[in-house]
């Protein structure tokens, strides 16, 4: 370790914790500030760009496109990336906090939300946050990922239940253009999944689906949506809503588009064969739905929910009919929520760190001298990259008007981070060694007449990054 004092004089050091969006953002933010800041990025996974990388369908290029932003900041220079980097097994908070002057926790939300009803634990309930780190390649996934039910129900009423239930019924050859990886494509040519019901407890104006998800539902080919009229019931408070708000008027208007009484449902046999394409895939849209339990001893045969109804403010009560749905897997779309972090104060219930304007809250309720936080693990799993840019202002701004009354870390040569992983056998990953990935991947997209096939396995990755894979230059 080198001389801590020598080095004071230098610029503030500056850790941020996860290269995610809210990391990158909080990082740019740093980076360019009127005090003089070096900033280190590290990263758990090998890859930079989180959830836009590793959360977004191989069917959502245009989200993708956020990655282009977010790598032109990264590759100005003045932000260093240490990816492969995981605090809690190479390095604690502790470490961090001598090695730099101040700490951001930029770690995101990277678990589903619990579900409280019987018969959740049983095999053939997914979390969504498994199945999408499945098809978006995340190094920690599994390789494969049983679709062998042809009936499955997704609950959640959000953009990510659309997300898991256009990626149900998605034929892997629709999506040959995209960055899908290979596994993942020849899990969906193998999939069972005919038919699925998503689930949700409140109305359709209180649905989070966005109009344009909504859309491409209906969109994809091959599968038919279908929503029962009696679900699409409104009290004065939706008709306010739909008045007031034009994306919520654009969603309704869609649902009746698809629309249909339930007596005159076709099944997805004769749907299919009414196209003239054979078996089709159906989607079938319940609204005033409340889960109750999971149906099933060894594994999931079903699906009880109770009907629900609008009480004239927007939220709903019990009616106390119940009905069960026939399918043989549920996937919980209902939320993420964060993990906790070796050393830091976490709050279980809220699932977030927590703060004051980013600065880390303690036990006692003072500060946490040096530590902050931004993104989804500050402020939970909401809000859009605009509100990702702006949390991550306030954040920097904090620790920015802290710095001058910071203690000063005793290692803060650039160079000790990196001889501490070097010595604790941690193989860091920087800026040059992810362009090196990036390559790999476009090389191996180019072969395939696309514009990248994702790589997922790890070892693949550090090969590519070392300039060791086949092809990679």
């Amino acid at each position: 370790m080198s001389d801590g004092q020598s080095a004071a004089a230098g610029p503030a050091r500056v850790a941020v914790v996860g290269a995610g969006p809210a990391g990158i953002f909080t990082a740019d933010a740093l980076a360019k500030a009127p005090a003089r800041v070096s900033v280190d990025l590290l990263e758990r996974l090998p890859a930079p760009f989180g959830l836009v990388r590793y959360g977004v369908a191989p069917d959502h290029p245009r989200i993708k496109k956020i990655i282009t932003a977010l790598h032109k900041l990264l590759d100005r220079g003045d932000i260093r990336l240490l990816s492969n980097v995981e605090v809690g097994r190479d390095l604690t908070v502790d470490d961090l906090l001598d090695l730099y002057d101040a700490v951001v926790l930029t770690t995101g939300a990277d678990r589903s939300a619990g579900l409280d009803v019987p018969g959740v634990d049983l095999p053939g309930s997914h979390g969504a946050a498994d199945f999408v780190a499945w098809y978006g390649g995340h190094p920690d996934a599994p390789r494969g990922w049983p679709l062998d039910a042809e009936r499955v129900a997704v609950i959640g009423a959000g953009n990510v239940a659309l997300d898991v239930t256009r990626m149900l019924v998605r034929r892997a050859e629709d999506l040959a253009a995209t960055d899908i990886p290979d596994t993942v494509a020849a899990g969906l040519a193998d999939s069972r999944v005919r038919e699925v019901h998503v689930v949700a407890r409140r109305g359709p104006v209180q649905a989070r689906f966005s109009p344009l998800e909504l859309r491409e539902l209906g969109e994809v080919p091959g599968v038919r949506v279908v929503v029962d009229l009696e679900d699409l019931q409104l009290d004065d408070a939706s008709r306010r809503a739909v008045e007031a708000d034009h994306q919520r008027a654009q969603v309704l208007e869609t649902l009746r588009g698809y629309a249909h009484p339930a007596a005159e449902e076709a099944s997805p046999e004769q749907a299919g064969e009414q196209a003239g394409e054979g078996p089709q895939r159906t989607v079938h849209l319940h609204f005033l739905h409340r889960p109750v339990r999971l149906l099933g001893e060894d594994r999931v045969r079903g699906l009880q929910t109770e009907r629900m109804q609008l009480v004239g403010n927007g939220t709903v009560t019990g009616t106390g009919r119940l009905h069960e749905l026939a399918v043989d897997a549920v996937y919980r779309a209902v939320g993420y929520v964060s993990s906790p972090l070796p050393g830091v104060p976490f709050d279980e219930d809220a699932g977030v760190v927590p703060h004051d304007a980013g600065r880390v809250r303690g036990e006692d309720g003072r500060p946490v001298p040096g530590v902050y936080v931004s993104g989804w693990v500050k402020r939970g799993p909401v809000g859009l990259i605009g509100h990702t840019r702006s949390d991550a202002a306030e954040t920097a701004a904090s620790l920015l008007e802290d710095l001058p009354s910071l203690p000063r870390a005793p290692h803060r040569d650039p160079q000790d981070v990196t001889a501490l992983l070097r010595e604790r056998g941690a193989r860091a990953v920087e800026w040059s060694g992810w362009l090196l990935v990036d390559t790999y991947e476009r090389e191996l997209g180019a072969a395939a007449g696309r514009e990248r096939t994702k790589v997922v396995d790890r070892e693949d990755m550090l090969r590519a990054a070392l300039g060791e894979a086949s092809g990679a230059s």
